[in-house]
């Protein structure tokens, strides 16, 4: 069983493929009406710092298709915004929870919970990394290519929490990752650096034409993410260059994908059309957050 998922390194290949077959079970499973309780009588809390809607939602609905029961615990109205420690938070909730899931601000967050919960921690998301998100993301992946290793996956714009863990994921499913941005707007080094220890292999370049160029896959994500709203008509202007748009789909392979996490903000990153048009997979990508979560769930608590 599987303790905590902090890091998409916290999985190995042979885990990662585990998960996604057994999520691909369960959506063809949902898709028939087919229901489980497997999680009866367990209930899970979902600690929230950041605003949320894909995660919040199929977290819980991933607990009620399950048997099972999430509490949606906002911060601000835990102990946790009066001074608590974590610490005591993580110890406490131990007693009545069978796994914590956090969406938070800091990655030192989600490490204490662990440190200190009794029972599984699942980084929902944190500044540095966003494990769950590229779990659904590979699913989709999956979907459309039948495959995995030896695809090119193309990152374009800013190099953030999610791309860290993309570069992970990639390099733990053996496909290729090229990452373009700016200066100033690279991923995590020391992530780049463990991918590569791993075999994998990762580009950063500052040329989205080159990072697009033959691209199975093309993946973007928002330019002002939450808590970066004070820099946005710097980032609007720095990151203009790199947005998905019909050129850049152009220049990947005919059958190339677009993915984009969610939200979105046509004419900024991505534009309307590449959105909307017949290359993107990004609704895909946000129903594979549901069954990707269920089969995690059902790991860490089976």
């Amino acid at each position: 069983m599987m303790k905590h998922l902090l890091s998409m390194t916290d999985l190995s290949h042979e885990e990662i493929i585990e998960l996604l077959d057994m999520a691909a079970d369960l959506k063809e499973k949902r898709l028939r009406g087919k229901v489980t309780d497997l999680l009866k009588n367990k209930s899970i809390g979902m600690i929230f710092e950041k605003s949320s809607t894909r995660t919040r939602v199929s977290f819980e609905v991933a607990m009620s298709d399950l048997g099972g029961h999430a509490l949606y615990l906002n911060t601000r109205d835990m102990q946790l915004g009066r001074g608590e420690t974590v610490a005591d938070t993580a110890a406490v909730l131990s007693r009545y929870l069978y796994c914590l899931v956090a969406r938070v601000y800091s990655h030192d967050t989600v490490k204490e919970l662990a440190e200190h919960a009794s029972i599984p921690v699942i980084n929902a998301l944190s500044d540095l990394e966003h494990p769950c998100q590229i779990l659904a993301d590979l699913l989709t992946i999956r979907e459309y290519k039948n495959r995995l290793k030896g695809l090119k996956y193309a990152w374009i714009g800013d190099g953030n929490n999610v791309c860290n863990s993309a570069i992970l994921g990639c390099t733990l499913v053996g496909m290729e990752i090229m990452v373009a941005c700016p200066h100033g707007y690279e991923p995590d080094e020391d992530i780049v650096e463990q991918a590569r220890k791993m075999g994998g292999k990762v580009t950063v370049t500052h040329d989205p034409a080159e990072a697009a160029k033959d691209a199975d896959i093309l993946y973007t994500d928002v330019w002002i993410s939450m808590g970066d709203e004070d820099e946005r008509e710097k980032r609007l202007r720095d990151l203009a260059p790199y947005q998905i748009n019909a050129e850049l789909v152009n220049l990947a392979m005919q059958d190339v994908i677009v993915m984009h996490c969610l939200p979105a903000h046509r004419g900024e990153e991505i534009s309307a059309d590449v959105m909307d048009g017949p290359h993107s997979v990004v609704f895909d990508q946000a129903e594979n957050r549901l069954h990707a979560q269920k089969s995690l769930l059902l790991r860490v608590l089976c």
